[in-house]
């Protein structure tokens, strides 16, 4: 099992080994509603922490996503960029949106973890 992190901007992030992949959470997704279209980075592209790297759009608004940390991306996932509606059925799985490998992997830690992206959302 690959542990999960998490963003203030609503991002998860797995780590395995220095490749992580990277989508958005559960929340957000919801937040969202319906996904209608998917606009991820090239496999190449290198991306800086925070940099909006990938756009979702829904029903309701569209939206940046971030690189919750830098590297450079190695694959994106096209079967959400065919059927966005993979988002919002599973955010947190076939929904991921673009695997990139780290530029540092320790920084992996320096994000939230899950009991502290939780008590982050009682925040909001």
């Amino acid at each position: 099992m690959h542990e999960t992190r998490y963003s203030k901007d609503h991002e998860w992030i797995r780590l395995d080994g220095d490749v992580a992949t990277v989508g958005i959470t559960d929340h957000a997704q919801e937040a969202l509603g319906d996904v209608v279209f998917v606009e991820l980075p090239e496999p190449g592209r290198a991306v800086d922490a925070g940099e909006a790297c990938a756009v979702v759009e829904s029903i309701k608004a569209a939206s940046d996503v971030y690189a919750p940390l830098a590297g450079t991306v190695t694959e994106h996932n096209a079967a959400i960029v065919d059927d966005p509606a993979k988002v919002n059925a599973a955010a947190s799985g076939d929904g991921w949106f673009f695997k990139f490998k780290l530029s540092d992997p320790t920084a992996f830690t320096t994000l939230l973890t899950e009991a502290e992206y939780k008590a982050f959302l009682e925040t909001q």
